[in-house]
């Protein structure tokens, strides 16, 4: 296994980018949400909540994979040198080493979701909610309009929640 960081004396040509596996290895090690699907949802390294499809954008639940040792500073793009990042927590840590995750909790957004809120988002994002106890799916225009009923067993989400607001 290599070193997560190499001395600057090596002339050797690096990856600056993660490659798919060290990314996937990345997002498997990132802890879970409790009650949500962990191919979709985890926690980054400062406990903010981030959606898997939200990869380098600029939202709350955006997220990119970091250098723990930074790339300037001879960090190699592996699994053991990668964790998960809210975007704009990774941009404020930049090339940081030294930092605590009491520090990156401060540059984390201040919007914590509901899970109503994280439904309607995944049903947005997914066309179906995954979790423990609800499970369901988008219906299509053809549903909708009583032209066609669904072979597929997952029942149709209720969203946006009629009986309380978000």
């Amino acid at each position: 296994m290599s070193s997560p960081s190499r001395s600057r004396g090596e002339k050797e040509q690096r990856a600056r980018s993660f490659d798919t596996e060290a990314k996937k290895m990345c997002w498997a090690k990132a802890e879970t949400v409790p009650g949500r699907h962990p191919e979709r949802w985890r926690k980054d390294s400062a406990g903010n909540i981030v959606c898997k499809r939200f990869f380098n954008c600029q939202g709350c639940l955006c997220f990119e994979y970091d250098h723990i040792v930074p790339f300037s500073k001879g960090g190699e793009s592996i699994a053991e040198n990668c964790q998960i990042l809210q975007t704009r927590v990774n941009r404020l840590k930049a090339n940081k080493d030294d930092i605590d995750s009491s520090q990156l909790k401060s540059y984390s957004c201040d919007i914590k979701f509901t899970d109503k809120e994280l439904d309607v988002i995944e049903m947005a994002v997914y066309g179906d909610v995954v979790r423990p106890g609800k499970q369901c799916r988008c219906r299509t225009v053809a549903e909708v309009l009583g032209q066609y009923k669904s072979k597929d067993q997952a029942a149709p989400c209720k969203l946006p929640y009629a009986d309380a607001s978000l």
